[in-house]
């Protein structure tokens, strides 16, 4: 009997309700998610018309590149061929390669890589890195797949999209389901035909060129980002109540350092399920309780909770770092939350966005929150190029520099335009963008 397991599937503003921002919708395509490209779609539009974009431009910079789709057959281990499907969506590159994670999920096609590569796009123009936007994903689910099984499915990923890679030209890094290890398959099956090339991909193991600081760089990142808006609105982040929906590396980093900042973590959540305690929870043991457990169900001291019922529990922060579109019309008008920090891409939808605007809340977008990981992918990219390794007092300070700048120009231009966050941190990053199409073509 043939089994179907890992099978693939063919600016905020002194009265933020006052703030310009057209009106908004949830898209749902036929089936049950969210049609995450029209959404980034949108947002960028609303953008471009405050921009006053020439169509040519918006032309050029709504339309990817190149998209690629491979079929990556593998012998699993009963012996049986599954056949999956990989995706490599670049977007833009005028101010550099291509740059964008890879991930592997039961859910991933090529809308979501879409939206995903776009965001990059514009990501990284925020943070003023010197690279273009891409992103990439297998249709498979992981968690039930051997160590080899992903090994040749990686390897054989890696082979089918190898002519759209290399170091100047499109660089992967790690993303939902995808870490070190996977970034060192695909190092060394592109360096079988190149030769020894770590800056192909970031992310990688320190000992095979990666960077100190990486793995914990969008965690780090999601929390200076979370500090200075706590600084601008006039918020102690040491009065602060935290809830985080998702404790993989990006939660989990999140919460561990904003608890060092002296925040109160009351919530988080995994895929699982999620605990509960309104005086706060001891991370050290809860990290450590993970490490034994692999999820945070059961942590003593702590009461369950479904991880619905997070986004809404009475908190000061919400950070959900885990899926896009958790917060929705359905249970926007519930977050209690002052402040909604996207660490997830898209995981508030723009007509939650609209919702939360109107109640007075601050939405801190995505594509400046987490812009943490791609900004260390960076500097281990320079390193390889140079063949020198910086220490991690020399990656925290460099990161620590460039999200603060960022933050900076985001609310500067919130506050000058009477925009949204969101929609001044793509101002923002489209400006430069555009420029740079402008002065190529």
């Amino acid at each position: 009997m043939t089994k179907t397991r890992g099978k693939s599937k063919v600016k905020i503003v002194s009265n933020p309700a006052q703030a310009k921002h057209p009106p908004a919708h949830d898209f749902k395509p036929s089936g049950k998610h969210l049609n995450f490209n029209r959404i980034t779609d949108e947002q960028f539009l609303i953008a471009a018309e405050e921009m006053k974009l020439e169509d040519d431009i918006r032309m050029l910079l709504r339309t990817p590149y190149r998209e690629l789709i491979v079929q990556i057959p593998v012998r699993m281990d009963d012996g049986h061929l599954e056949l999956f499907h990989g995706y490599r969506v670049q977007h833009n590159g005028v101010r550099g390669p291509y740059k964008g994670g890879l991930r592997f999920h039961p859910e991933v096609d090529l809308n979501e890589v879409r939206s995903l590569a776009a965001l990059m796009t514009w990501k990284t123009a925020l943070v003023d890195v010197p690279f273009g936007g891409a992103k990439g994903g297998v249709t498979c689910d992981p968690s039930n797949m051997s160590r080899k099984e992903l090994q040749a499915l990686t390897r054989g990923l890696t082979s089918k999209i190898d002519m759209a890679l290399g170091v100047y030209r499109d660089i992967p890094a790690p993303d939902m389901n995808t870490n070190a290890q996977v970034m060192a398959w695909i190092m060394d099956e592109y360096g079988k035909k190149h030769g020894y090339t770590p800056a192909i991909v970031t992310g990688k193991p320190i000992n095979l060129g990666g960077s100190e600081g990486r793995e914990e760089a969008t965690g780090r990142g999601t929390m200076i980002i979370t500090r200075e808006a706590c600084k601008a609105f006039g918020i102690d982040i040491k009065q602060t109540r935290v809830a985080i929906q998702g404790f993989g590396n990006v939660g989990s980093w999140t919460a561990r350092l904003l608890d060092e900042q002296g925040a109160k973590i009351v919530a988080v959540s995994d895929v699982h399920g999620g605990i509960h305690n309104p005086a706060g929870l001891d991370m050290k043991k809860l990290v450590a309780h993970v490490k034994t457990e692999k999820t945070v169900v059961g942590f003593a001291g702590a009461k369950s909770l479904p991880n619905d019922e997070l986004l809404t529990i009475d908190c000061d922060i919400l950070i959900p770092a885990a899926l896009g579109g958790v917060v929705h019309r359905n249970n926007a008008d519930d977050v209690q939350a002052k402040i909604i920090v996207e660490a997830a891409n898209s995981p508030v939808t723009p007509r939650a966005d609209e919702m939360l605007r109107k109640r007075g809340k601050h939405v801190l977008p995505d594509i400046l929150v987490n812009a943490g990981g791609v900004t260390v992918s960076y500097f281990e990219w320079v390193q390889n190029l140079q063949q020198f390794h910086w220490d991690l007092l020399t990656v925290n300070s460099e990161l620590e520099r460039r999200m603060v700048k960022a933050w900076k120009r985001v609310y500067q231009t919130a506050t000058e335009r009477n925009l949204t966050l969101r929609i001044a941190a793509y101002a923002v990053a489209l400006e430069k963008v555009a420029e740079a199409t402008r002065q190529r073509f």
